[in-house]
């Protein structure tokens, strides 16, 4: 049998793979704590129209933050797949940046809604 590319670093691929599904269930994640942010706050008894608008943005964050974090997953597994297979590495700066902004936002966002509308 001739060997090809992705049996020449098998631990590089299974790897790669393990941490694509890291990033999916940390997606996951996002998007429940997103839905149980604004299920609890819908299960209070309080009616105002700000802590309803601020819920609903928190739900709708997280969801898109998930969706953003499984398209970027996706897109690091692929160039990571083709690195491994040509053996040159290019690392995720940037990336991890965006993430790290955008998830400190979020918790900014959850933040001001404990802080001053509970």
């Amino acid at each position: 049998m001739k060997q090809s590319d992705e049996s020449k670093y098998i631990q590089q691929h299974l790897a790669n793979e393990r941490t694509y599904l890291a990033w999916i269930r940390t997606a996951i994640a996002i998007i429940g704590i997103g839905f149980l942010a604004t299920t609890l706050h819908f299960n209070m008894p309080m009616n105002e129209y700000m802590a309803d608008t601020i819920a609903t943005l928190i739900s709708l964050f997280s969801l898109l933050l998930g969706v953003i974090t499984i398209f970027f997953a996706t897109f690091i597994y692929i160039r990571n797949r083709r690195n491994i297979n040509t053996q040159t590495f290019h690392s995720s700066f940037i990336i991890i940046i965006f993430m790290t902004t955008v998830i400190c936002s979020g918790l900014l966002l959850f933040s001001f809604y404990y802080l001053f509308v509970i």
